[in-house]
């Protein structure tokens, strides 16, 4: 009775300690700081475990769900011209003859953080979330989405000044 208890104990402990957490991490963002009507660059550095890869954001086939980030934004701003990296092609054992675009390692996504020039001032947090399929070299495991979220300061365009128009020419001094 004694050994049924222990070999329950230590099954239970098994299942208890293989690991749920995300295949894929993401590096805190820093703060960004736009100008009402101008842009600013953003990174979003994601790292993959080894001995996993997800789809590109351009998976091989259609079938495949591919990585992608989408955001949540705030008032008027807008995050524009998001470059993914390009994938690696790499067959794996299940079927060597294809090739299929994939990330694995480090990933990083580079976008624009754009404030319209009638924009509000002040602070916002811009949420998102990366979604991606986790997979190995024998099996993918169901679609996950990370939480993706960063702080922006909208800041005020500075002034512009006008020129005073004269009918008289510049060089001319009474």
């Amino acid at each position: 009775m004694t050994a049924v208890i222990v070999l329950l104990g230590a099954l239970m402990s098994a299942q208890t300690s293989t690991p749920t957490s995300s295949r894929v991490t993401a590096d805190p963002i820093q703060p960004v700081t736009v100008k009402q009507g101008g842009s600013a660059p953003i990174t979003f550095t994601f790292h993959i475990e080894n001995g996993f890869h997800v789809n590109s954001n351009k998976p091989a086939t259609p079938e495949l769900i591919p990585t992608q980030i989408h955001f949540t934004l705030p008032g008027d701003l807008v995050v524009a011209k998001l470059q993914y990296p390009a994938g690696q092609l790499i067959s794996f054992p299940f079927d060597p003859s294809e090739k299929l675009s994939v990330y694995s390692g480090d990933v990083k996504i580079k976008g624009l953080v754009v404030a319209p020039a009638h924009a509000g001032t002040g602070p916002y947090t811009v949420h998102g979330e990366l979604k991606y399929q986790a997979c190995d070299d024998n099996a993918c495991y169901p679609p996950k989405k990370l939480p993706v979220d960063f702080n922006v300061t909208v800041a005020a365009a500075p002034a512009t000044h006008k020129r005073r128009v004269t009918g008289q020419s510049p060089h001319i001094h009474n």
